[in-house]
């Protein structure tokens, strides 16, 4: 388990988020699910670890799994909770379960996939054509951009397609950027990179890039 100090409750704010899937109000998280995602609680999971996006909306803030946050689900989350013991070993198979058992089933390579806004199976087939390889990934990048020519991460985007080469899906990749037909870009703060975004960077014309935007 990563040594990041979550507690219970940010634990299952990653999950919430992760269920959700987009961006959410807090507003509408303490509405749905009478979850308040207090400043602390905010400034740590953004500032301090990475594992949301927030933005300030209104009098309220927006929120969402980040990149990161994305990685950290798919690991072991601590739920452990004095007087709610029976809670967080519920929600700890739950997390184990979904992971070990459902996504094989579902054939989704990770929660990304599974928890993905929309099904990026009705473009399949799995060992797709150069055609197919290319409307899967715009599919993947409409699943998981807010809106149109915004950067998606390498990172979020690999998972969903567990069933390709690498190297045919880093030729899609570099097709689609030399047909202007996609933006890929490099993150420009460097420190920002994670291990899991440094696996997942695409090198073109000697330099890695990680961010991918389409539609631009």
């Amino acid at each position: 388990m990563p040594d990041d100090d979550m507690t219970a409750a940010e634990s299952a704010i990653l999950i919430v988020l992760m269920a959700e899937a987009r961006e959410v109000l807090n507003t509408e998280l303490k509405e749905w699910y009478g979850l308040d995602v207090r400043k602390e609680q905010r400034e740590k999971l953004t500032a301090k670890l990475h594992y949301i996006a927030s933005r300030k909306s209104g009098r309220t803030y927006a929120l969402q799994l980040a990149d990161d946050g994305w990685v950290r689900v798919q690991k072991d989350l601590d739920f452990t909770l004095r007087g709610a013991s029976a809670l967080s070993s519920g929600l700890k198979a739950l997390q184990k379960n979904l992971r070990d058992r459902v996504l094989a089933r579902a054939e989704c390579a990770s929660f990304t996939e599974l928890f993905a806004v929309k099904d990026l199976r009705a473009v399949e087939p799995q060992r797709a054509s150069r055609a197919a390889l290319r409307l899967r990934i715009i599919a993947a990048y409409e699943a998981l951009a807010d809106e149109p020519r915004t950067f998606v991460s390498l990172t979020r985007v690999r998972p969903f397609f567990a069933d390709v080469p690498r190297e045919a899906l880093d030729e899609a990749l570099r097709r689609l950027a030399a047909e202007d037909e996609a933006n890929i870009v490099p993150e420009s703060n460097q420190r920002l990179l994670s291990e899991a975004d440094v696996k997942a960077s695409l090198r073109i014309g000697g330099q890695d890039n990680h961010l991918l935007a389409i539609g631009v």
